[in-house]
């Protein structure tokens, strides 16, 4: 290609409204309906080629548990081995296709999804994940279009990257994709980073073996179809399921693992991390290992605070999707100078949010995502009821799984600021509130920096501008992604590139160029066109 081609400057997708009577809600109800009609036959995805097992999983609606929307098929050892093989072969014919080629594909699918496939996407999400509408079009539309806009225009800058030359050379530098193979861990929260984790090594050259979420294996089918009509080439990404244990032992054990890019639980990062530097000494190259994990997120209200703005900032923030975001407001500190008060308000507006399935457009709040979670969710509501030192119920606490696994937006009030629900990540609709006495704001920001170990994403609310600076150094190194009156949640590509440090990953920013420089190994080169042909410097002679 004889041109210095540019990726078309990328924009933020539009999110649609599915308000009554628009064309985009009777576009996904009809998706919804013809999907829900016949149950999928989900395959491993290796080489190119669709392996079925026969021992199988079952997809279900975590709404309406008792439906099947299909089967997937499980892997073991040797599927696993096969799908590395397949990667390490697709590999070098992958990393010397031209990078605009490579954007070109990501490109397309960005187009596909922003047309007919948007409606089985967003489908897909509200029946495998029980998101509701406006969660679906955010998540699995928008910001998988966002991603696909954003990160071949990043890479493009990255590339355009060059050191300076003297007179006489010529410095560059190439940057390479990883030498082996990536693994792609991804959670079952976002659909987007699904999307994603597997597809930002890869647009950068890399081939990636990629195992998603069990519960969400319906969703990843539908990536694997949406990749393959947008000209993704066979081996590229290869999606295996089975045994989490099976396939990290396979996988991490391999002397050609090149990188992880994971999202999920601190305690599996870690375990993860451990079990590469146990091994370091078997494996080619220092594995590149790039982790957004847990978050204990928080929200800290100043008596300055807009009211109105905070109130719906804690609904939104805390309740949406279920809590079931790593950056759902878990914690708040709130003055005890508005704190009876806004416990009234708080107490209004979840009496009038509508819980139940996601087909049914008029539910804020559904079901989280199994039993496993379910259980967990409602020990720890037990545990806040039962800890009458600790904790107080204000709101909600309900759990019923007789249908789908539901479970009422939860409000606590905290006596101690070190109780386990102000500490631990619950992953649910569960808020805990610690009230401060209004002169004590500084140590309420202490409180907030030392209280967690995470560091993922956190909220000030202020209308005083000292109050406001104060929040911002004192918080320094709690969250990745800070927000000045707004909520934690809603990180946008190319607007807030998002990651948090300290337990909750390593901080390489999903939606910005520092996480797709992570999977490149650039190559520095001097050339020179007038090398010397002596050895001996000038200083050598006598005077």
């Amino acid at each position: 290609m004889n041109g210095r081609l540019n990726v078309p400057f990328p924009a933020n997708e539009p999110v649609l409204s599915y308000a009554p009577g628009s064309y985009e809600k009777k576009a996904l109800k009809a998706r919804i309906l013809e999907m829900r009609s016949k149950e999928a036959d989900i395959p491993l995805h290796i080489g190119g080629r669709e392996i079925r097992t026969g021992k199988k999983g079952d997809c279900r609606p975590p709404h309406d548990h008792a439906s099947l929307l299909g089967h997937y098929h499980k892997g073991g050892p040797k599927e696993i081995r096969d799908a590395v093989d397949a990667a390490l072969k697709a590999r070098r014919e992958w990393a010397a296709t031209p990078w605009h080629v490579r954007a070109s594909i990501f490109l397309k699918a960005a187009e596909l999804l922003a047309g007919d496939w948007r409606w089985t996407l967003n489908a897909a999400t509200l029946l495998c994940q029980s998101k509701n509408v406006h969660q679906a079009e955010i998540d699995s539309a928008c910001e998988i279009i966002d991603f696909y806009r954003f990160n071949p225009y990043f890479m493009q800058k990255i590339y355009e990257e060059q050191p300076l030359s003297s007179r006489g050379v010529w410095n560059y530098l190439e940057y390479r994709p990883l030498e082996g193979f990536v693994f792609a861990v991804t959670p079952f929260n976002f659909t987007s980073i699904a999307a994603n984790l597997p597809t930002a090594p890869v647009l950068m050259g890399n081939t990636v073996v990629w195992k998603p979420a069990s519960s969400t294996v319906y969703t990843a089918h539908t990536l694997m179809q949406l990749w393959k009509a947008a000209g993704l080439p066979d081996g590229v990404i290869n999606m295996v399921t089975g045994s989490a244990a099976e396939i990290s032992q396979t996988v991490l054990g391999h002397p050609q693992l090149a990188g992880v890019h994971f999202t999920g639980s601190t305690s599996v990062f870690q375990e993860l991390w451990a079990t590469v530097g146990t091994g370091i000494r078997n494996y080619r190259t220092y594995p590149r290992l790039v982790g957004e994990t847990g978050g204990k997120d928080f929200i800290v209200a100043h008596a300055s605070a807009d009211f109105d703005a905070l109130a719906a900032a804690l609904v939104r923030g805390a309740f949406e999707y279920q809590g079931q975001k790593c950056s759902a407001a878990s914690r708040a500190y709130v003055p005890d100078s508005m704190w009876k008060k806004l416990k009234a308000r708080l107490g209004d507006e979840l009496e009038t949010v509508r819980m139940g399935p996601p087909e049914d457009f008029r539910n804020f709040v559904n079901a989280v995502i199994d039993r496993p979670a379910f259980e967990t969710i409602r020990g720890y509501i037990e545990h806040g009821r039962k800890a009458k030192s600790e904790t107080k119920l204000v709101f909600g606490g309900k759990c019923d799984d007789s249908k789908g696994y539901f479970i009422e937006p939860t409000i606590f009030e905290a006596k101690d600021p070190q109780a386990r629900l102000m500490r631990e990540e619950v992953f649910g609709p569960v808020l805990t509130i610690y009230v401060y006495p209004e002169k004590r704001y500084d140590q309420a920001l202490q409180l907030c920096d030392r209280t967690s170990s995470y560091a993922l994403t956190g909220a000030v609310f202020a209308t005083d501008r000292r109050a406001i600076q104060r929040a911002f150094e004192a918080l320094t190194h709690a969250a990745g992604n800070f927000y000045i009156n707004d909520k934690p949640t809603g990180a946008v590509v190319g607007q807030q590139p998002f990651g948090g440090a300290r337990a909750s990953g390593t901080n390489d920013k999903a939606g910005a160029m520092t996480n797709l420089l992570r999977w490149t190994s650039p190559r520095a080169v001097k050339e020179t066109f007038d090398p010397a042909k002596d050895y001996r410097y000038p200083f050598l002679a006598e005077s």
